[in-house]
């Protein structure tokens, strides 16, 4: 399956090339660190570009103060990673092995110059790219999680920064090795947070653990951008990357992480271009560094509100918040992607169990919590199938329920066949799902099919069934449909099918009524919508200058 960016250790050393390097020195000025003299420190913003001419620097263990890694940056080779585009925190600490001259770059400057030189920023940017996914998977990161399993709110911090490819360390607080001995005395031996080195974050949740890292960007009430795109999803990412390359000031609002719903698929094999597969996270966060390159900005996790039209026309979205973290940003057109949700099901209990037994996403992270135990999935679509697949390779058995009695009308071809031969997954028809059981997790469920109620033994359900849009934010602003999808297009006296009856507000993706629901689908809608918002923002500006 195809995966996230390249593999480090793959990678050949490329110097950049003396044009760029000079470049790099117009905008810049030389400094010198001697043996020992931190260069970055973790927690500290990413606001420089350095580039090394002489000497070394290395990656430091911040519990040892050794030497981390076998290899260290050396001439012509820079420092940094893909959080550097937005200036987000530094993970690692570096420090100067040797006496050691560099280059050092502000942050803006170097991204101008990027944005002029393409061969620079595709040079830059798949190093940074290659960086991040080593960090990612060795679990190099400036956040510590311990005991996800126990904890709803300490596993809501781990889906976010899992989801979002942030690297961190995950502890079992059921493990006996010296390192999460330590870790857990430091926090009691309490499900906790860490942030840097001994950190122990209160009352953690993901927008904490965002404003440590950077992500959760300080948005100015007194800026107006171009545009507002609200929704991170596969139509939201697309949008945010033609957007930018048209040269349009957007900004991405996500909730939770970037990807949406598609963002849980843990194997797309029907999306062009990826015959392997790929997951819907790799996919759109692909998406999200060309977005970034082109200079649009993502905040997150952030949730608008409600959303007002000025009497100028400029739209303000309110944000999550409670006094001065309430913020507010606006912008001249709004751009409508907030997708789907997957619907609760009216059973006792839910909610008391949910990270604690119920799930709504299946991803590497939830596949760990149930290794080796019998799962239950429920619903007929293709997440639903693709979930089931993913998570047989690590449960005892799946169980797949289907309200229906046949998966032909819901689910792929290809997917339904595999789900049939697979001999680790059962799926059974006509059965739904009655009640919970257990005292502070969940032990078990009750099922009920054609031949009555049994009791399934159980530790991980993962619901997948309906979609529900998320389109209360827009005040009315915008027509609906009876299940509140949003109505563009002729529905409202429209040419363009991405036009809602309000002039600068645009829908695109599973939120629209009517559209396909499909990754691919989506992704075109984004794509071809940004140059109906740019006409509209060049006529507004026309009319304003008459």
């Amino acid at each position: 399956m195809e995966g996230l960016g390249q593999d480090l250790e793959t990678m050949r050393r490329v110097p950049l090339a003396q044009a760029h390097v000079d470049a790099i020195c117009e905008i810049g000025g030389e400094r010198t660190y001697e043996t020992g003299e931190v260069v970055t420190q973790i927690g500290e913003a990413m606001d420089t570009f350095v580039y090394v001419l002489e000497g070394e620097i290395e990656v430091v263990d911040p519990y040892t103060d050794e030497r981390m890694f076998e290899h260290a940056l050396g001439p012509t080779q820079f420092m940094g990673e893909i959080g550097f585009l937005t200036g987000a925190t530094a993970y690692l600490r570096m420090r100067a092995a040797m006496p050691t001259r560099v280059i050092e770059a502000p942050r803006k400057a170097m991204l101008d110059l990027m944005s002029r030189v393409p061969e620079l920023s595709d040079h830059i940017i798949t190093v940074f790219a290659a960086r991040r996914k080593k960090q990612f998977e060795d679990s190099n990161g400036a956040v510590k999680v311990i005991g996800a399993d126990r904890d709803p709110a300490v596993q809501e911090v781990e889906r976010f920064l899992s989801r979002n490819r942030i690297p961190f360390q995950s502890y079992d607080m059921d493990a006996a090795d010296r390192e999460t001995a330590a870790v857990c005395d430091l926090t009691g031996h309490q499900p906790s947070v860490i942030l840097g080195q001994t950190q122990n974050l209160e009352n953690p949740t993901p927008r904490k653990v965002a404003q440590y890292l950077n992500l959760d960007l300080d948005i100015c009430s007194q800026r107006t951008f171009d545009l507002l795109i609200v929704g991170g999803g596969p139509a939201g990412v697309a949008a945010a990357v033609y957007a930018g390359s048209e040269g349009l000031d957007a900004l991405v609002i996500e909730d939770m992480a970037i990807g949406g719903q598609a963002g849980t698929s843990s194997r797309i094999e029907n999306y062009m271009g990826f015959p392997t597969g790929i997951s819907g996270t790799d996919l759109t966060y692909r998406g999200q560094i060309q977005a970034l390159k082109f200079g649009t900005q993502f905040a997150m996790p952030r949730r608008v509100e409600r959303l007002e039209k000025r009497e100028d026309g400029t739209f303000c979205a309110t944000l999550d918040g409670e006094g001065e973290d309430a913020d507010e940003v606006c912008a001249r057109a709004v751009l409508v992607s907030t997708g789907v949700q997957y619907r609760r099901l009216p059973i006792d209990r839910l909610r008391e169990f949910e990270g604690h037994g119920i799930y709504y996403a299946a991803t590497e992270m939830e596949a760990r919590f149930c290794k080796n135990t019998e799962v239950v999935v429920i619903g007929g679509g293709n997440s639903a199938g693709q979930a089931a697949m993913y998570l047989s390779r690590t449960a005892a058995h799946v169980h797949l329920l289907v309200r229906s009695g046949s998966l032909a009308a819901s689910m792929s071809s290809y997917l339904s066949s595999r789900l049939e031969a697979d001999p680790r997954i059962t799926i059974h028809y006509n059965t739904s799902m009655t009640e919970l059981h257990g005292e502070t997790t969940l032990d078990a469920v009750t099922l009920k099919g054609p031949d009555g109620e049994r009791r399934q033994d159980t530790r991980a359900v993962f619901i997948m069934i309906g979609a529900a849009p998320n389109t209360d934010w827009l005040s009315g602003l915008v027509e609906t449909d009876e299940k509140g999808f949003v109505l563009s297009g002729k529905e409202v006296g429209r040419d363009s099918p991405f036009e809602t009856g309000t002039d600068g507000i645009f829908a695109v993706g599973d939120v629209r009524a009517g559209s396909v629901k499909r990754v691919a689908s989506a992704v075109g809608e984004g794509s071809v919508v940004v140059s109906q918002i740019w006409q509209y923002l060049d006529d507004l500006k026309s009319k304003k200058a008459i």
